[in-house]
């Protein structure tokens, strides 16, 4: 097969049954994350509803997939497909097998993916930009008056294309399933090779180490599958989950840290303080600011929820304050901590700000990501917080919650605090670095851009994150299609 592939050969590859585990046979779960994500819980709920129908009339049949492509589709608005590019990315790399990608990257030639099962526009996206295919075959949504109809329809203006170029270019197919054999351009490929049930039993999962490319950004609430199972489990938790997020709110908002801490977490509103043997975080700078009084410290954490500051507050045992680039005024009055500090996305404005801050004697938390990042990597920290002060105790972050994420790039932003507070447990991981000296940026021995890279270096070490260039435009563009 190695040599067949890498003698430049156009490769077809059946994404179904060629690329993906055979324990994603069935697209319910990729559905499901478009009706809940695109459509809503309502539309979500109908599909769940559906899925005994479904399953009465094959899981993964033409019927049932064009049942479930019915229920998740009908009456969203067209236009460039969000959760495509968005959200289900993250799921199918998940699915992603091993030896499928393997046979992807031993092509020489062309890479046309085609998908039987699923639509084109859930695929494309993640296929194109992920695994570097040049062609993407599927069945196409119908459109009528700027709105899906839910229905399928074969695309005929591409699989002709193909058709083509495939035409005299010795194809080879690849796939795990006969009923490849019944689609168009695999009758146009010289050779097919099938995976037998046994082989493809043995495929693995794709481990983030070999990921094509990756995967620092990702859109959505759902922090788990949606398979029938686990989604029946979240319909029958959200309204006791809302009752107890208004719970833990009610607590977080009315009871000193040092009683609300155990509260919180008996509910299962856990953290955890993770520091080396004998280490205690140091609260207050030694020198003096202005009036003779003591000068703050600053503290700079990754930013993985709207909640750090209250968490680095907790693990102080002292009032903090927060500085912001974008904070909406309901999130902003949930706050334990006393209202957050705008910055104005100036430089020089925001430097008066934070060291207004500081010369008062408040301990500052920044995040010089400026957005918030789930994956476990770290955007490119502005280098600002290393011209304020002689020195900086990073503060590392890290989340785990087991239902929804607090966090969105095109969703409600002001509602990323309650759906921390709605998830069944989770908790936060508070880890104090050694302090680094800035006083070098001010002497001008060091630019700030070296240090900030320093410290993201050390946080990244620290968490076993990987450090990259990217930023809150990358993040927006790629999430939400706008510099945001």
């Amino acid at each position: 097969m190695a040599e067949k592939l890498a003698a430049g050969r156009t490769l077809v590859l059946d994404v179904d049954d060629g690329l993906l585990l055979p324990s994603s046979s069935s697209p319910f779960p990729y559905f499901m994350l478009v009706a809940l994500e695109a459509g809503g819980y309502i539309r979500g709920l109908v599909l769940l509803l559906l899925y005994p129908i479904i399953l009465c009339i094959g899981g993964d049949s033409d019927a049932a997939v064009r049942m479930m492509a019915m229920a998740a589709f009908c009456g969203l608005r067209a236009g460039p497909f969000l959760a495509g590019r968005a959200v289900l990315p993250k799921w199918l790399m998940e699915d992603v097998a091993a030896e499928g990608l393997e046979t992807m990257r031993m092509s020489g030639g062309r890479r046309v993916c085609v998908a039987r099962k699923m639509p084109r526009l859930m695929v494309e996206g993640f296929l194109r930009e992920y695994l570097g295919a040049e062609s993407v075959v599927g069945k196409e949504m119908k459109v009528l008056w700027g709105f899906y109809t839910g229905l399928m329809e074969e695309e005929d203006k591409v699989m002709l294309e193909e058709k083509i170029m495939l035409e005299g270019n010795d194809a080879v197919g690849f796939s795990g399933s006969l009923e490849f054999l019944q689609h168009p351009l695999s009758r146009c490929c010289k050779n097919v090779y099938l995976v037998t049930k046994d082989e493809k039993a043995t495929w693995q999962a794709l481990p983030r180490s070999r990921y094509p490319k990756a995967l620092v950004f990702h859109d959505g609430r759902l922090a788990f599958r949606p398979t029938a199972g686990s989604t029946i489990a979240m319909f029958t938790w959200l309204p006791f989950g809302v009752a107890l997020g208004a719970a833990r709110l009610a607590v977080a908002l009315t009871v000193p840290y040092r009683y609300s801490t155990p509260i919180r977490a008996a509910s299962g509103m856990s953290w955890r303080l993770k520091v080396k043997a004998g280490d205690r975080p140091t609260l207050l700078l030694g020198g003096d600011g202005e009036r003779g009084r003591r000068r703050g410290q600053l503290y700079v954490c990754n930013h993985r929820t709207l909640i750090d500051p209250v968490y680095i507050s907790v693990a102080l045992d002292r009032p903090v304050r927060a500085v912001s680039y974008s904070l909406s005024r309901f999130s902003d009055l949930l706050s334990p901590i006393g209202r957050t500090v705008r910055l104005a996305r100036d430089r020089d404005v925001d430097a008066c700000i934070m060291g207004r801050l500081l010369d008062s004697g408040d301990l500052l938390v920044v995040s010089p990501e400026g957005t918030t990042c789930r994956e476990p990597y770290l955007l490119r920290f502005s280098p600002l917080f290393a011209e304020l002060s002689d020195d900086v105790v990073p503060v590392g972050l890290a989340t785990e919650t087991g239902m929804f994420y607090a966090t969105t790039a095109g969703g409600l932003k002001f509602l990323d605090s309650l759906y921390y507070m709605v998830n069944p447990r989770m908790c936060y991981t508070v880890q104090f670095l050694e302090r680094v000296s800035t006083s070098a940026v001010r002497e001008r021995k060091v630019t700030s851009a070296d240090v900030a890279n320093l410290v993201q270096r050390k946080m990244g070490d620290a968490l076993g994150y990987g450090c990259t260039m990217f930023n809150r435009k990358d993040k927006y563009r790629l999430l939400a299609g706008n510099d945001a």
